[in-house]
């Protein structure tokens, strides 16, 4: 799946910015485009189209909050519908993913999911990432069940549920999650490529670095499995692999 995914955190509105973001992305994908949006919980506004029809018919540039994430999408895995179209969420509406990529490994996540009850709303692989990190979440995870990692003291139980369940996706991915409440973006890249831009007041995530060098030239390009937590001023990189060499590399 060749998508365009871009997101936002810090002290401006994030929509017009992320609207910004993705028209600059469209050229990886223009079947579909979504926002999730934090603000007082987690606002989701997706469908078929391109940026520029749905600015005006879903109002994307609308909704409020600080931090978000954005999409474009050019189909592989699913029609294009408006249930296939990416941010994506988990059961509870309270995480949504976007991704970039082919979840491999998406049928067995998908089936052990479903036993565990959840329920899904699209065909797309991406979901199921969604729905896992909403299953570790729910189940708290620790840093002995990663493989003999230990947790950074900085690491809520979002950042930890992120961690855990990005470790069982197989395939190529890049892919951007939030969750209500709070203003952080979290992301993870594998064959899929991934960007971040710093400026003094912000941080920007995205496929490229085009979309977001009208604010920065500060960009850091992830290898793979780098792990992000993006703040509005604070960024912090590990790695799902080489934990101690990323924060070496990032200094």
């Amino acid at each position: 799946m060749l998508c365009g995914i871009f997101a936002y955190t810090g002290s401006e509105k994030a929509s017009p910015i992320i609207c910004k973001g993705l028209k600059c992305l469209e050229y990886r994908g223009y079947d579909s485009v979504g926002l999730a949006v934090v603000s007082g919980g987690l606002e989701m506004r997706k469908d078929v189209g391109k940026i520029d029809d749905l600015m005006v018919t879903s109002r994307l540039e609308e909704i409020e909050g600080k931090t978000g994430i954005g999409h474009t999408r050019w189909a592989t895995h699913g029609p294009v519908t408006s249930a296939n179209s990416h941010p994506h969420a988990d059961c509870t509406g309270k995480i949504a993913i976007i991704h970039n990529g082919i979840i491999e490994n998406h049928h067995d996540l998908r089936e052990h999911l479903i036993e565990r009850g959840h329920r899904f709303a699209s065909d797309t692989d991406s979901e199921v990432i969604a729905h896992l990190i909403e299953d570790r979440l729910s189940e708290g995870v620790s840093g002995a069940s990663w493989g003999g990692f230990s947790t950074s003291p900085s690491f809520g139980p979002f950042e930890e549920a992120c961690f855990s369940a990005f470790k069982e996706l197989e395939g190529s991915f890049a892919v951007l999650a939030v969750h209500e409440g709070l203003d952080k973006v979290i992301g993870i890249r594998k064959d899929s490529p991934l960007a971040v831009g710093v400026s003094d007041h912000a941080t920007f995530i995205a496929s490229d670095v085009s979309p977001f060098l009208l604010w920065t030239k500060n960009v850091v390009y992830l290898e793979n499995y780098d792990f992000v937590v993006a703040e509005k001023e604070d960024v912090r990189f590990y790695n799902l692999l080489h934990w101690s060499s990323v924060k070496d590399r990032f200094k």
